[in-house]
């Protein structure tokens, strides 16, 4: 007996839609996205393409709009607000902590002005979070990972220090001058919003939604599954020991990375809005995130380039 055409729609499985998804090859991203790189969550129909890159190339990346979702810092998603919309989920918060200024000796916060400071990018927060704290300075780009080293050689004065060098600065001998985060939050009241997850607007709010649905479960394991997703995450932590890398981890996945809340959406808020008061960003940028139907609702056609792109 021939199948109605109904009945040939309801026995052909859905097409396979692969999403390009990247992030950074810390051990704090690979503990979130534990569950979608190894099938631990029922995705679907949808399938995810994993790249790992560092945060710079990232957001260099992300200007470009190489990936359907991609990690970026709050900084660079400033510059790629028209092409691409916060996820609920995903971002890291100082909360008291964040990217650590240090070196040599005993040069102290007063001391930064007109010096060397190596930074990881001028697209990461880490760098718009030094300049809103001391924009008299003489930036020296340096791949984050080797900032440790260029500051203990004496090519730079000073370092701004993410990810693990933040917990092992001190085995090089070198000393804190400031945490921006501690900084932020005498500043604002407010964790210091560090990096995010952003999706492609082109996709449409349909399959926007359900990619979000799956990376906030795939956090969501990996908090309720601590010990399983700390142990697949220590072969991304440089060499940490374990209670090094669990204690990093902790940091930037917790209960901000599930859901920004208020307080995280308006710290990003404050952080954007901060940066074009002191002339750092060149536009003001309002914050939009997947489950703000306006902003989902966005004439696509219309968002391929970011007006601070023109």
């Amino acid at each position: 007996m021939e199948l109605s055409t109904a009945q040939k729609s309801e026995s052909t499985p859905p097409q396979t839609i692969e999403l390009t998804l990247a992030h950074s090859p810390d051990s704090d991203d690979a503990f979130m996205f534990y569950a979608l790189a190894t099938r631990k969550i029922p995705t679907g129909n949808l399938r995810f393409s994993h790249t790992l890159e560092d945060i710079q190339s990232l957001n260099q990346k992300g200007l470009e709009g190489v990936f359907d979702i991609t990690a970026v810092s709050f900084h660079a998603y400033a510059y790629i607000a028209g092409r691409y919309i916060l996820l609920p989920c995903g971002a890291s918060f100082g909360e008291r902590y964040g990217p650590m200024i240090v070196a040599k000796g005993t040069l102290g916060a007063p001391d930064l002005k007109k010096r060397r400071i190596a930074i990881p990018g001028k697209m990461t927060t880490a760098y718009l979070a030094l300049m809103l704290f001391e924009p008299e300075i003489e930036p020296v780009v340096v791949p984050f990972d080797q900032i440790l080293d260029s500051v203990a050689r004496g090519e730079a004065d000073a370092g701004v220090v993410i990810h693990e060098g933040q917990l092992t600065y001190g085995l090089q001998g070198l000393s804190k001058v400031i945490d921006l985060g501690e900084w932020w939050h005498r500043e604002t009241g407010l964790p210091l919003p560090l990096g995010g997850n952003v999706i492609r607007r082109a996709l449409g709010p349909e399959l926007i939604q359900r990619a979000s649905k799956i990376l906030r479960a795939s956090i969501r394991y990996s908090l309720d599954h601590h010990e399983e997703a700390l142990a697949y995450a220590m072969q991304f932590a440089r060499g940490l020991d374990a209670y090094t890398a669990d204690k990093f981890v902790s940091m930037y996945v917790n209960h901000w990375t599930l859901d920004y809340g208020e307080e995280g959406r308006r710290a990003v808020q404050t952080l954007l809005d901060r940066g074009f008061e002191r002339g750092l960003l060149p536009q003001r940028v309002q914050a939009e995130f997947v489950d703000d139907e306006d902003a989902v609702s966005i004439d696509h056609q219309n968002s391929a380039k970011s007006p601070l792109l023109s």
